[in-house]
């Protein structure tokens, strides 16, 4: 007999894990079903946290061995790399175990195995010892997020040739490391390896690093990013690797077309992007209809084509954010149970965890342009602002777009320390509707980096007052 469910969420990442815990919190019986083992998905075990973890212990060592002498600390030292692993490694276990227990106390059972749906409300689970279990669900969630996008005729094996899994579990520093694709992920990481003593090379199709971002802060940022060591090849593409014993043969031609070079390295690391992760579900089955890229197709309210089927995160259209997946886990379940779900896409921050960070929410210029929108601009660099320059961190600015007639804060973009947590203010306006003025006339404390932000919005009128 099967076991019956209000809610029984697929995936128990970011945006599963949420979803039960706010079904069991609006009194649903839900369940979140995960393959893995331990819940938390990509992002909390082999992706967001992980990466978040190394970037944290690299630019601390890329300080002490490179930055402290300014500031009148003398200091030497050296890299124990299997410690910092484990440093990571604890990191994500103390929070995976903090997920497993936030389902237990909000009465959301986990289940490990492999979901299959069958039919509308029903789902077979095959776990880890072999057993099947069938369950009845008045509502499914699909939230089984997203997989590494293979690079055509190149095979992943973990060791030298690696995924973002594989760059965050290396046995040592690589002398040479070669990244395929200049996106967030490709950069964080060769980021990493970077401070750790890397030589490290970037290629990219296209003809500049993170395309989503405005196009002045992407620029700025790739100079500071060269000024660190990495190299970049751009307008390029991978088309071929050829194993030796001592490293790896690396093929790259014009992304137009042209001449094949070869670039010698140790390590390659495949960072094109992410694909939806929706194979082997029973979708087909249960007659739940994709996209051409294989992406669950949703309305606004997260259904699906099938009644009482419902799709989060990256498995949907969007920005593959964990933070995104969050929202939309919490609009989905408030919707499925009878209450007001929404997301406000405009509102969702994206950060790039290097050093400096970046951080935009919002529309950028090009898109602003691109939609015949009048906007206004004002900008403030961290070379100007007294925080920035005690902590010896100038590197970057703070932009802020405003609508020209109304000042409504349309984007935010800043490059610089502490942009990730600088950008929540921003979000906030925007989630607000407020004007570039609201944020110009709200006091910010002194001294702080997050007075770049008010300058810039006072630039928006022309009446930025620091140097």
């Amino acid at each position: 007999m099967a076991d019956i469910f209000d809610v029984v969420v697929i995936g128990g990442g970011p945006g599963g894990y949420n979803a039960a815990i706010r079904a069991g919190q609006l009194g649903l019986n839900a369940a979140c079903i995960d393959k893995r083992g331990t819940f938390g998905g990509t992002c909390l075990n082999v992706g967001c946290i992980p990466s978040k973890a190394l970037l944290h212990a690299s630019e601390r060592f890329a300080e002490a061995g490179h930055d402290f002498a300014k500031l009148g600390i003398k200091a030497q030292v050296s890299l124990d790399l299997p410690a910092m692993m484990a440093h990571k490694t604890k990191v994500v276990g103390e929070l995976t175990r903090g997920v497993e227990f936030l389902l237990k106390k909000n009465k959301a059972e986990a289940i490990v195995g492999e979901a299959v749906i069958t039919a509308p409300g029903r789902i077979t689970v095959k776990t880890r010892d072999g057993a099947t279990r069938a369950l009845e669900a008045r509502n499914i969630v699909i939230a089984t997020g997203s997989d590494v996008a293979p690079l055509p005729g190149v095979a992943i094996d973990e060791e030298r040739i690696v995924s973002s899994t594989g760059a965050l579990e290396l046995k040592a520093v690589p002398k040479r490391l070669l990244v395929v694709g200049g996106g967030y992920i490709g950069l964080e990481l060769g980021s990493v390896w970077r401070r750790l003593g890397a030589d490290v090379t970037v290629v990219e199709f296209l003809d500049r690093i993170t395309p989503g971002l405005d196009g002045e802060t992407g620029k700025q940022f790739q100079r500071i990013l060269q000024r660190q060591g990495i190299a970049f090849r751009l307008s390029s593409k991978v088309v071929g690797v050829e194993k030796k014993s001592s490293h790896l043969a690396v093929s790259i031609e014009p992304a137009a077309g042209g001449a094949a070079q070869t670039i010698e390295t140790d390590v390659m690391l495949v960072s094109i992007g992410r694909r939806p992760y929706t194979d082997g579900l029973g979708l087909d089955t249960a007659g739940v209809k994709l996209d051409a890229r294989g992406r669950v197709v949703t309305d606004s309210h997260f259904r699906t084509n099938v009644e009482g089927i419902w799709a989060i995160g990256d498995c949907r259209e969007g920005p593959m954010l964990a933070h995104k997946a969050e929202d939309e886990a919490v609009a989905a379940v408030e919707t499925i149970a009878g209450k007001a779900g929404h997301v406000n896409y405009d509102a969702i921050p994206a950060v790039v965890y290097t050093a400096p960070e970046v951080a935009s929410v919002g529309k950028t210029e090009e898109e602003l342009k691109a939609a015949g929108i009048a906007y206004k601009t004002g900008k403030f660099p961290f070379t100007a602002n007294a925080r920035a320059k005690t902590i010896a961190a100038t590197d970057g600015f703070a932009k802020i777009l405003a609508d020209a007639k109304t000042d409504r804060v349309l984007g935010v973009h800043i490059l610089g320390a502490e942009a990730g947590n600088l950008i929540a203010e921003a979000a906030l306006a925007i989630e607000f509707g407020a004007s570039s003025e609201d944020i110009a006339r709200t006091s910010h404390a002194h001294p702080t980096l997050a007075e770049a932000v008010r300058q810039a919005a006072m630039g928006v009128e022309g009446w930025t007052m620091q140097m």
